[in-house]
């Protein structure tokens, strides 16, 4: 809705109607499940049987969310993954940066658009590739030089990788539009009071650009925490929580399920905030 053109009291109702009937539709899904983990019932569905922390907190035969090994080992899985992801990609991404909005070479746009691919490509084709591609290798060294190359085979070391595939992509773009903001002059100053071109960066446009590298690996590490496509072509048997909760679906849904996404909302809503926060900083 444009501001500046003339609308009627009718017309601004309807449209108000349709954003609160829009967010009604994003979040009743989740209120649902929030409301559901403290269901006093083994079934996360109507009726409601009264409130309790069982789902959380053992208790009445019952193993809560802090008891169940299985479950906070996914989710140490997953963490453990989102780290390395989140790392790797925020180190790759700011060289990209600088890469594409310092320097002129041949090729840049195609290299550009070979950057972007990956957020084109669906997660799972994007799995399935690379876990044909390391496959391949690892079959040709096993059966020609008798070597045995496990880090290749489906595992948290392919999960990383084909995380941050696409996740150093999202990284390099936030990254590059503040970089595409940054006054030079402010390096050259730098050198001219004997700053050295690296320290100059390191001490003035790093600095500068700290609110992007924070809000994207807030970004990446929440998208690699919640990753499924992509990570189900190429998990071992160290299942990061997303497939432990897949896992759990399709034996039977319970209220620890419920307890279990309550937390990952409201840990995402916290670095969504973090990161909206890092973003408005000067």
């Amino acid at each position: 809705m444009i501001a500046s053109l003339p609308l009627s009291r009718r017309f601004r109702w309807i449209y108000a109607a349709y954003v609160v009937a829009f967010f009604i539709y994003l979040a009743a899904p989740l209120l649902v499940v929030a409301v559901f983990a403290f269901n006093d019932s083994r079934f996360p569905a109507l009726p409601w049987q009264g409130f309790t922390l069982d789902w959380f907190l053992s208790g009445s035969g019952r193993i809560g969310l802090f008891d169940d090994r299985p479950i906070l080992r996914s989710i140490g899985t997953s963490a453990w993954v989102a780290s390395w992801v989140t790392l790797a990609s925020i180190s790759l991404a700011t060289l990209n940066a600088f890469l594409f909005e310092r320097h002129q070479f041949p090729g840049k746009n195609l290299l550009f658009i070979l950057m972007l691919l990956p957020l084109v490509i669906p997660g799972v084709i994007l799995g399935i590739s690379i876990l044909v591609f390391a496959s391949s290798i690892a079959n040709y060294f096993d059966f020609n030089h008798d070597l045995e190359l496990d880090m290749l085979r489906p595992g948290l070391l392919l999960v990383v990788l084909g995380q941050f595939a696409f996740l150093t992509t999202i990284a390099t773009l936030v990254i590059a539009a503040r970089l595409r903001t940054f006054d030079l002059q402010l390096e050259e100053a730098a050198r001219n009071l004997g700053a050295t071109p690296l320290v100059a960066v390191l001490t003035v446009t790093l600095p500068f650009l700290a609110p992007a590298i924070i809000g994207a690996a807030l970004v990446c590490f929440l998208m690699s925490f919640e990753n499924f496509n992509t990570t189900l072509m190429l998990v071992g048997s160290d299942a990061p929580l997303t497939i432990t909760l897949f896992s759990r679906l399709r034996e039977g849904a319970t209220p620890v399920l419920n307890a279990v996404s309550l937390l990952l909302m409201l840990g995402s809503m916290l670095l969504a905030l973090v990161s909206i926060w890092v973003q408005r900083r000067p």
